[in-house]
């Protein structure tokens, strides 16, 4: 006698999982390639502003409207705000992670610093991590780990010392590698922060808590600079709207999507695409060129960082603000 089967229609059933799947795959396709195109903005947006606005007035705007927006959210979502020690330590790391890193870094592209220069030694924040928390928290480092830095290490070295030596359009003085390179420090130490006591708190809370003590810093940088230029053109009020709601608002609401579903370790896999995008960008829409010798250190860098974070990444390394 023929049997009947489990489900009256096993084909149909099989081709709509088939169909579903193929739906999920496309939409975490697009979800990442949003991601990148957003996150590859960052330092675009702080070279588009220089000519119409203080890089720190704008910042300091640009945080204040993300705080009162994250915190909002986070009020209607009924979610608990932080308290004595856990608060000092959410804004210590907004001072650093936001204030410092972001206020230096836009400081030094409104000085000349290319933008694809900067988005790369942002992209070596997760291997300055890995080495502090050997030095700070007692971690220990595989040996790809250690290779890959020094690597990466050679590679910015050959993208830096070209652009220092050179002379006119492209050139990088000695203080504004310097000044590339305290902002990574800075963003390091935010991220040490956050890997501590406050890891689990909610990321609406979180967010909008150390946009508060960024945007202290940058108040901080502006009233210290005394630099208060805004000239109200289009522009400017484009790039600040789009600071507070695509970087800030949908950059870091894909960034936290993609964690929870595809994991750290592939999302930091998405991060490497966004320095050399990030170069593109500022190439056709600044004219920023790079000679053959940082072409070279360039993939160099993003080799070695590659090869560095091919270990597994915990989710508070991959909050890098653009």
């Amino acid at each position: 006698m023929l049997q009947r089967p489990a489900h009256p229609y096993p084909f149909r059933h099989s081709t709509s999982r088939c169909a579903c799947a193929k739906a999920a795959a496309m939409l975490a396709f697009a979800a990442s390639a949003l991601f990148v195109l957003i996150w590859s903005t960052g330092f675009i947006v702080a070279r588009a502003v220089v000519p119409h606005g203080a890089p720190e007035l704008v910042l300091a705007i640009r945080m204040t409207l993300v705080a009162l927006l994250l915190c909002g959210a986070a009020l209607y979502a009924r979610q608990s705000f932080p308290h004595g020690r856990r608060l000092a330590l959410h804004l210590a790391a907004g001072a650093m992670l936001h204030g410092v890193y972001l206020t230096v870094s836009w400081w030094a592209v409104s000085r000349g610093m290319p933008a694809g220069v900067m988005a790369l030694l942002g992209s070596l924040q997760p291997l300055m991590v890995a080495v502090a928390s050997v030095a700070l928290l007692g971690d220990r480092l595989p040996r790809r780990t250690w290779v890959g830095l020094a690597i990466a290490i050679m590679g910015v070295t050959c993208v830096l010392l070209p652009a220092i030596a050179r002379t006119g359009t492209g050139s990088i003085t000695v203080v504004l590698a310097i000044a590339g390179i305290v902002a990574i420090i800075a963003m390091t130490g935010g991220t040490l922060i956050q890997r501590g006591a406050i890891a689990g708190d909610p990321i609406l809370v979180s967010g909008g808590v150390q946009n508060i003590g960024g945007a202290l810093v940058a108040i901080a940088a502006t009233l210290i600079v005394g630099e208060w230029r805004w000239d109200n053109d289009p522009l400017l009020w484009a790039a600040l709207g789009w600071s507070v709601l695509g970087l800030s608002a949908a950059g870091l609401s894909l960034l936290v999507w993609l964690v929870r579903h595809q994991g750290p370790t592939a999302m930091s896999m998405l991060l490497l695409l966004v320095p050399p995008l990030a170069a593109i960008e500022a190439w056709l829409l600044f004219g920023e060129r790079l000679g053959p010798v940082q072409l070279i250190g360039f993939a160099l860098a993003l080799g070695g960082v590659l090869l560095g974070r091919s270990a597994p990444a915990r989710q508070a390394d991959l909050t890098e603000p653009a």
